[in-house]
């Protein structure tokens, strides 16, 4: 396990340097609107923690025996649902807090605005973690490692960088 986790982790620590590189950018940005400000750990946040969820489910399938790669798979059609419903209401309430506490803060984004970035980016990063989780539980076992050692690391990890260049290309769009 630590020859697998030790170069592995090393390489995601350097993918994280980029992430920051790409939040510094838009560190102007985020000073003068505290409602991004506030959508960017939560947004990272959940994300993570869902794909983490999924590839959870997914490799206890996998040591099952009852995991199969295939969209007809009921399980991965199942779990794909909860990670989209659940994306759809934390990131919908994420953004009517975050739009809160930005008006407290005296951020000038409208609720709308708001509320559309961390949809939208929210449900983008729920499509990520789903393709994330089902390719690396595959490749992982597919390379003889355990899944259970090596997805959640590397899940979490992707899903702050996209998360990151997500909410920002969103957040370019939308304003």
């Amino acid at each position: 396990m630590v020859r697998t986790m030790v170069p592995l982790l090393a390489g995601l620590s350097l993918l994280q340097m980029a992430s920051g590189s790409v939040l510094e950018s838009f560190e102007a940005t985020l000073v003068t609107q505290p409602s991004l400000l506030v959508l960017v750990p939560v947004q990272i946040g959940t994300a993570g923690n869902l794909a983490s969820i999924m590839c959870s489910r997914l490799s206890t399938q996998l040591h099952l025996g009852t995991f199969e790669l295939s969209p007809s798979n009921p399980a991965i059609r199942a779990n794909t649902g909860a990670v989209f419903g659940l994306a759809a209401t934390v990131f919908g309430v994420v953004g009517v807090a975050a739009w809160a506490i930005g008006r407290v803060l005296g951020g000038s984004l409208t609720l709308i605005e708001v509320l559309t970035i961390s949809l939208v980016s929210g449900m983008l990063l729920a499509l990520v973690v789903v393709v994330l989780s089902v390719v690396s539980v595959t490749a992982s076992y597919r390379l003889g490692y355990n899944p259970d050692d090596t997805t959640i690391p590397v899940v979490t990890n992707l899903c702050d960088i996209t998360g990151v260049l997500i909410l920002f290309g969103v957040v370019v769009v939308v304003l």
